[in-house]
């Protein structure tokens, strides 16, 4: 008796200190998701604001090499190259811009996997509250019947949490242009 009182008092602190731990590094993971989704955010603004800027003086410098094109009498092979470089460089930007779409995509991802951690954290504060729950009540039944019942607790959980966080970003990469926000 005094063994199974034993054994049963070894498995409540062992529930409870898994889900202490547990509980203490997804706060620190979360923290560091929400931290890199605002470092990420800013970053891309920054990266946004000086393409656009790039973008806004090369049309102006395209503006008046058009006008002294006109003004000019150059050879049409050289004026329709320098248009076409003109092109090009639109297409460019425009495509930097595209690609700059990945800030959202990758918030996506993040935010998800907050969730996740959070519902992770979730079922190992249930773990731990049935911890310490666990009454003393020796015999390897009670300690059967209580793992029992925190399986399927666990397991219902786990599927609910599953359930709630398909899969979000279903963009594989980023010429496809195929984005589903949640």
């Amino acid at each position: 008796m005094v063994d199974e009182t034993l054994t049963a008092s070894a498995l409540r602190r062992l529930l409870t200190e898994v889900s202490g731990h547990g509980v203490q590094h997804l706060v620190e993971v979360e923290v560091n998701l929400v931290q890199t989704t605002e470092l990420l955010s800013e970053a891309i603004n920054k990266l946004g604001a000086s393409f656009m800027a790039i973008h806004h003086a090369v049309t102006a410098q395209q503006e008046e090499l058009e006008m002294l094109l006109d003004l000019q009498d150059l050879p049409e092979a050289s004026a329709e190259k320098i248009r076409a470089m003109r092109q090009q460089i639109s297409h460019e930007v425009n495509a930097v811009m595209t690609g700059l779409q990945f800030q959202d995509l990758t918030s996506q991802l993040i935010a998800g996997t907050v969730k996740r951690v959070n519902g992770l954290r979730d079922l190992l504060d249930t773990l731990g509250s049935q911890g310490e729950l666990f009454s003393l009540e020796p015999g390897q039944d009670a300690i059967a019947k209580l793992l029992d019942e925190m399986s399927h607790n666990l397991s219902s959980r786990s599927d609910a949490l599953n359930s709630n966080l398909k899969k979000s970003v279903m963009q594989q990469h980023m010429g496809s242009g195929d984005i589903e926000l949640f």
